[in-house]
């Protein structure tokens, strides 16, 4: 009988062993710390490559507005070599670029403005027997061109003559390519032709005015180039007439005009003329080849 309760006794023992045994691995499985669950990738939100695109703004004019009125020319003063109109403003920048373009009136003429805003000074015809219809644009706009132009504001005597600009409407006028101008140092005594591919020396020296009747100074053009036989000066060769006058001379040889020029002279070196450039029959004949309108410039 105490055998068999030894017995009973060991296998409840055992038994008792196992079931801790169990609660201590089910604890040992719950006080344990759960590993994170790995991050997974979030989806980027789709982003379109497909450029937004720029709305195309509206032009706008540039510079001074339309003006459409119709003028009558003839009531107008004609401007030509000879004219003397006050309203015409001076060249305020004489040393300044040109655009590379000439204007020529279109039909029967065209009316100069001395202010775009303002009513017309003058008429400048397509035709006029001294020319000076060609003149060189200095700035350019959308319905405007500003010009140089002959003719002066004044006499010497009685106020300013150096050169005179004005306005043309763009509707009034034809305009041309014509890259080309004139340099002339009268301290280095040289004459360049320059364009766009170089400068060309064409004279070394020369004859220019004197301190009474001096060369005049800043941008003119040339107005006319013409071979006057009665000149004998000129042994026969073209003169090449510039828009720039005396200023200090009203008029010469029993002209109302004094206008510069470049022409042939047998004397021709230094400052010795009524402010003419003379030049020897070479250099003469290549500047003769510039068309009408092309700037030349004239510094000390």
């Amino acid at each position: 009988m105490d055998g068999r309760r030894r017995g009973v006794a060991i296998a409840w023992s055992a038994i008792g062993l196992v079931v801790l045994g169990l609660v201590a691995v089910f604890l040992w499985s719950v006080l344990q710390p759960q590993a994170e669950p790995a991050a997974q990738p979030t989806p980027s939100a789709s982003v379109s490559t497909t450029p937004t695109p720029t709305p195309t703004p509206t032009p706008t004019p540039t510079g001074h507005p339309a003006n459409t009125e119709e003028y009558d020319l003839g009531a107008l003063p004609a401007l030509d070599v000879f004219a003397v109109i006050p309203e015409l403003p001076l060249d305020d920048d004489p040393d300044g670029e040109t655009a590379s373009l000439s204007a020529r009136p279109l039909g029967d003429g065209a009316p100069v403005f001395a202010d775009p805003e303002g009513e017309p000074v003058a008429a400048l015809a397509r035709e006029l027997p001294f020319e000076g219809t060609v003149v060189p644009v200095v700035e350019r706009e959308e319905h405007w061109v500003k010009v140089l132009l002959v003719g002066r504001q004044s006499t010497p005597s009685q106020g300013d003559a150096r050169q005179v600009t004005g306005w043309l409407r763009m509707a009034d006028v034809e305009l041309s390519a014509n890259a080309a101008r004139v340099e002339v140092d009268l301290g280095d005594r040289t004459i360049d032709i320059v364009t766009p591919d170089g400068a060309e020396r064409v004279a070394t020296d020369f004859a220019s005015g004197t301190t009474a009747t001096p060369t005049p100074l800043g941008r003119s053009f040339i107005m006319l180039t013409r071979a006057v036989p009665e000149l004998a000066y000129t042994a026969g060769l073209p003169i090449v007439y510039l828009s720039a006058q005396s200023p200090t001379l009203d008029g010469f040889d029993g002209q109302s005009v004094a206008v510069t020029a470049f022409h042939y002279h047998d004397v021709r070196s230094g400052p010795i003329s009524n402010g003419c450039i003379r030049l020897g029959g070479e250099a003469i004949a290549r500047l003769a080849e510039l068309p009408a309108g092309t700037p030349v410039y004239i510094r000390e």
